[in-house]
């Protein structure tokens, strides 16, 4: 099973590509690091309940619907 902050990281770069963004234009509207939110969306980092929120509100999303996107994401790897 694929751990959560690696599903958190690949549930951000899912939607971020949804949105034709690159991890710049990411990281600029959520006041992050350009190289940081790469760590995120490759789950090398675990990011705070903060960076979490800054993310979701870059992408254009509630923090309740990244994280049920990455619950659905595990319940599919364990199907």
């Amino acid at each position: 099973m694929t751990k959560p902050y690696a599903q958190f990281g690949a549930i951000v770069r899912a939607r971020r590509t949804e949105l034709r963004a690159s991890q710049e234009t990411l990281a600029h509207k959520a006041g992050l690091d350009r190289s940081f939110v790469g760590e995120v969306e490759r789950g090398t980092t675990t990011p705070s309940l903060e960076t979490m929120a800054k993310l979701a509100a870059a992408l254009d999303i509630e923090l309740s619907a990244l994280l049920a996107r990455c619950e659905q994401r595990r319940k599919n790897e364990v199907a």
